[in-house]
């Protein structure tokens, strides 16, 4: 990127900006003048390769296991158009609009960099499908994540050549009927450019992605939220000290304390109990910055790999048109997705498990000191007794969906391709993992608020005044038993936008 706010692209240039900004709605990309000159190379190296009628692999050769089988020159556009529609064998739902436009970014950027072989005219009509918002309709299962993501690949590219279908303005519709919207008519597509267009990691990475950028916000609020629960629950500030994480030198614990001693700084409350007798608070409230800081290491570690990814080149063969050759390779493999995505799954499971163990500590009148359950009247009214277990069920699910999917793998393609990454489930499990999350801490937002209120008029630091006043333009405090769910998800609506400083 020339800039954050650049309307071009330039290959290798994608930053975190550009990319949230995609996944959030249409967007209006070019390539770059400076790449143009490699994107026609390569083309017409491609054209050289089949003039002298030697075997390439997906240019005139059968794909996978058939790689050995030649193809007539008469039939190499057939073959590629063969490719598009035997690959579109994905199942399931449509993936989210956010993916489908970060799968669009990607794959134009991926091509732009001029090792594919593919017409300008055929990247510039993926930024125009991103540029109207028609977005192809693309299953979410399908990709073990080598050879690159093939299914969901060859939907998104199936709508370029007028098949298959894709969703305009909300509405689902053949893409013969949404080509237009976008000022497009079907391409037919080139040698190599059908295999260009599907081999690739862009539906993992763009899933994982959408993932980072959701756990950002879920992250972010995670921290205020706890810091809130420090207070409520009277807890000591000291645990955020500077001087004891600077001894322990992690990056990330030494980050995440700064924040929670700006949510908490300046409290009356916290002076009001300063001196009592309680020595040390439980694990769950003194121990956030170094499960909370392993998180951020993690994350931000996933997203040094996730944006090398979106930046690089991950077609086969590629096209290296100053020497003439097309290489064959193994960039498709999807490996260093699937471990960040792993990785990823351990930080939002941990965040949700710490959460879900505030908020059960905020139940038990022995621990917080505060009536059971949240409410007054007990017995009569259940108050968050029931909230509290449907957070231990979402961070026991989550156990669950941590489980590294990485260490799995299925020969496909009659054993060509032996070993695969499962990148794009990784990738997704993210996402119902995010949910959970992001409803576990709204339900400790939840709780915290409403511990908070059973301390007035103490108040608590600006910050979080400030924090509870959010939540209860929402949702009022819980005087008596009322229906939970709406409260839940008014909170996690909340949630998924983030809390900074």
């Amino acid at each position: 990127m020339t800039s954050t706010h650049s309307t071009t692209i330039t290959p290798g240039g994608l930053d975190k900006d550009l990319l949230a900004r995609a996944a959030a709605g249409p967007l209006r990309l070019a390539v770059v003048d400076a790449a143009r000159p490699a994107i026609q190379a390569s083309v017409e190296c491609v054209r050289t390769l089949v003039s002298r009628h030697e075997p390439v692999y997906g240019i005139n050769t059968g794909f996978g296991k058939l790689a050995q089988t030649r193809i007539a020159d008469d039939q190499l556009t057939q073959l590629q158009k063969n490719l598009v529609l035997s690959h579109s064998a994905g199942v399931g739902r449509p993936l989210a609009a956010p993916v489908v436009r970060l799968m669009l970014l990607l794959k134009a950027a991926s091509l732009a960099h001029g090792v594919s072989g593919v017409r300008l005219e055929v990247i510039e009509a993926l930024l125009a499908l991103l540029a109207h918002d028609v977005l192809p309709v693309v299953p979410e299962k399908g990709s073990v994540g080598a050879s690159g993501d093939l299914a969901p690949l060859a939907h998104l590219a199936g709508v370029l050549i007028g098949v298959g279908e894709a969703f305009v303005g909300g509405e689902r519709m053949s893409a013969l009927e949404a080509l237009p919207h976008a000022s497009l008519k079907p391409f037919t597509l080139g040698p190599k450019e059908g295999l260009a267009l599907l081999n690739g990691t862009q539906a993992s990475t763009a899933l994982a992605i959408h993932a980072a950028l959701r756990l950002d916000r879920v992250f972010d609020a995670a921290l205020a939220v706890g810091a809130l629960t420090v207070d409520a629950a009277k807890g000591s500030d000291t645990p955020f000290d500077e001087r004891i994480h600077a001894v322990r030198g992690q990056p990330g614990q030494r980050a995440v304390a700064a924040r929670y001693r700006a949510w908490l700084g300046a409290s009356p409350l916290r002076e009001s109990h300063r001196h009592c007798e309680k020595v040390q608070d439980p694990y769950c409230l003194r121990c956030q910055p170094q499960v909370m800081g392993a998180c951020l290491d993690q994350m931000e570690h996933a997203w040094r790999i996730l944006l090398t990814e979106a930046n690089g080149v991950s077609d086969n063969p590629l096209v290296f048109a100053d020497a003439g050759e097309a290489l064959s390779g193994g960039n498709f493999h999807a490996e260093p997705v699937a471990f960040a995505a792993d990785n990823l799954a351990l930080a939002i499971a941990e965040i949700g498990a710490l959460s879900e163990r505030r908020t059960a500590m905020l139940m038990d009148p022995v621990l917080s000191n505060l009536p059971a359950f949240l409410v007054e009247h007990g017995g009569l009214n259940s108050g968050f007794m029931i909230a509290q277990v449907t957070a231990a069920a979402l961070a026991s699910e989550n156990k669950s969906l941590a489980h590294p999917a990485s260490v799995d793998s299925l020969p496909t393609s009659a054993n060509q391709e032996d070993h695969v990454s499962m990148a794009t489930y990784a990738a997704r499990r993210l996402h119902p993992m995010l949910d959970n999350s992001a409803g576990i801490v709204a339900i400790e937002w939840l709780a915290a608020a409403q511990a908070l209120d059973f301390h007035r008029p103490l108040q608590s630091s600006p910050a979080i005044e400030a924090l509870h006043a959010r939540l209860r333009a929402h949702v009022p405090h819980l005087a008596e038993d009322r229906l939970m769910a709406p409260d839940i998800a008014a909170a996690t609506a909340l949630v998924e936008q983030g809390a900074t400083i």
